[in-house]
């Protein structure tokens, strides 16, 4: 089990200003030609922009990004904020990006999709909304989404929308797809625990299905105890015989396995990258002494 050591990190963007508020990260990785391909968020306070674009890079070793070869803005996806993408490769070697939208004006979030032959080739006019959530009921954001076993794998933040006061609280549910694009719900496949630091919401940002002859998949997940901690998550690891039903792997008190060691601790949105040649990059979200959050690294 990788758990993050911040210590040995290393920033792989850096944010996109100074103090609380600018936010480099939510980041998808995903190892092709030769090196990494990581799409990204990028923000700016509440007033100043928000989530104001989805970036996609590429380094050959997988630290050392250069300029973007795509930038995906909120304009263009006529949303108000964007949050943590989910770029993936297709059976067929095609590419895929999935977009978490706020609604303008609301609380909701939905998830757009578009396909290209290249991540430096993603084109949002045309795309389509394959999470469409429910303005009144539910949002649906930061997908985590794989392919394993001949069909796709799908855990999805969902956000109560019914009570203004509780939208922050979240769970992440399970579905499944045979395209990656209609999806079948079977689910909530984690929440948080009464009295725990995970206690107000849980969200899945990392799913590793155990190897041969092992039942079951690992998870890395973001959780808060308090609305309080909105946007500083600390991270967690959850298991599951069934990817529909996770369990915290901590024990009751024990806290999260990896926090920021600068206040208030934020560490979120994890996601690991097995290499060639057995290594694994870990890529996360990091605050930084400043208030900041970077997108940073370590190899293991």
């Amino acid at each position: 089990m990788l758990i993050p050591r911040p210590a040995d990190a290393v920033i792989a963007v850096e944010p996109p200003g100074s103090g609380a508020g600018f936010w480099a990260g939510g980041p998808s990785a995903v190892a092709a030609d030769g090196g990494v391909y990581l799409a990204y968020r990028l923000r700016r306070p509440i007033g100043d922009g928000r989530g104001y674009a989805v970036a996609i890079a590429f380094a050959p070793d997988g630290e050392r990004f250069g300029a973007p070869i795509a930038v995906i803005t909120k304009e263009a996806m006529g949303t108000e904020s964007l949050e943590r993408p989910e770029l993936v490769r297709l059976p067929d070697g095609n590419w895929r990006l999935y977009l978490s939208c706020a609604t303008t004006g609301t609380k909701h979030w939905r998830v757009e999709v578009t396909d290209a032959a290249h991540p430096a080739e993603f084109d949002v006019r045309y795309r389509a909304v394959v999470l469409p959530g429910d303005p009144r009921k539910r949002a649906i954001k930061d997908p985590v989404i794989t392919h394993h076993g001949g069909q796709w794998h799908m855990w999805a933040t969902i956000h109560p929308l019914s009570d203004p006061d509780e939208t922050d609280q979240m769970t992440t549910e399970y579905a499944i797809s045979a395209d990656g694009l209609d999806w079948a719900w079977l689910g909530t496949a984690l929440c948080g625990r009464p009295g725990e630091w995970d206690s107000r919401g849980t969200r899945v940002t990392a799913v590793r299905f155990n190897g041969p002859g092992a039942a079951g998949v690992t998870a890395y997940y973001d959780g808060r105890a308090t609305a309080a901690e909105n946007y500083e998550e600390r991270t967690g690891v959850a298991r599951g015989a069934d990817p529909a039903a996770l369990m915290a792997a901590s024990l009751p008190g024990a806290g999260p396995a990896a926090q920021s060691p600068y206040r208030p601790g934020g560490l979120r949105y994890l996601d690991l990258v097995d290499l060639p040649g057995g290594r694994t990059r870990l890529y996360y979200e990091l605050a930084q002494r400043d208030g900041s959050h970077a997108l940073v690294t370590e190899l293991r």
